[in-house]
């Protein structure tokens, strides 16, 4: 069963595409509320705006199934990235509206949530070490870029509109400081909305495998839908929009590709 997709590239930056994944197996579909079913939080067609990762040069690692049947952005034992901060869990059981994602009696059954991990958590995680540390090897240093993105207005996890771009670097522990400033300002410089570790300061695939003294520099971008499609299910991606968001997000790559640590 093929859990993601690799593509190996020529320089230091890799692209990890965690939440994009529509694939729900039939016996986790079967058991879903009607709102489960519509896979509302999936941060839709993620995979297709950044299809061009292989003409920068970078690796490029998609999930194929649904943050629904695992957070594969969240911890293995489901400690919480924001302490107090309502948060969904490793295994879905609410959508970011706080409907149930399944039929009454028919959630997570015992023993569950740990044949996730070893089905569908697990390979993903031993993929994305595996081509971080293959970078490492070859040329001394990784940039790691985790893509996400999310409806502009979510009550449930932040208060009116969310910026467009959203720059998470763990408040400068998971990516030299340099990087996560060097981003914001080039944004600025390209007449983009764009904040650094403010509400979105990165998940657990930024902050577990970001570690500067070990030369590896994570960041994570969470990306508001109207950039590049359409917020309404559907959920249309919008040609006229994700055209110049690609083209913002190549040349901010590129300065995270080329970015060399002082």
């Amino acid at each position: 069963m093929a859990t993601y997709r690799l593509y190996r590239g020529r320089s230091p930056l890799l692209i990890s595409v965690p939440h994009a994944g529509t694939e729900v197996p039939e016996e986790i579909m079967s058991r879903l509320s009607a709102v489960g079913k519509t896979l509302s939080d999936t941060d839709w067609h993620v995979d297709r705006l950044y299809d061009f990762a292989g003409d920068l040069g970078a690796s490029l690692l998609v999930a194929t199934h649904s943050r629904y049947v695992i957070d594969l952005n969240r911890a293995p034992d489901g400690a919480p990235l924001y302490p107090g901060a309502d948060e969904t869990e490793l295994c879905p059981t609410t959508n970011f509206d706080w409907q149930p994602l399944y039929e009454d009696g028919q959630g997570l059954q015992p023993g569950e949530q740990e044949a996730r991990l070893e089905d569908y958590w697990r390979p993903y995680h031993l993929a994305l070490r595996g081509e971080i540390d293959r970078i490492g090897a070859e040329y001394g240093h990784a940039i790691l870029w985790d893509a996400h993105s999310i409806c502009s207005r979510v009550p449930r996890f932040f208060e009116g509109r969310l910026p467009a771009y959203n720059f998470g670097t763990g408040g400068g522990k998971s990516a030299d400081p340099a990087l996560g400033e060097g981003l914001l300002r080039l944004a600025g410089e390209l007449g983009l909305e764009a904040v650094l570790d403010q509400r979105f300061r990165g998940g657990y695939i930024t902050r577990h495998y970001g570690d500067p003294g070990s030369r590896v520099h994570a960041v994570q971008l969470e990306l508001t839908w109207p950039n590049y499609m359409a917020e309404e299910a559907p959920h249309t991606y919008n040609e006229n929009l994700a055209e110049p968001t690609r083209k913002a997000l190549q040349t901010l790559l590129v300065f995270a590709r080329d970015f060399r640590a002082a």
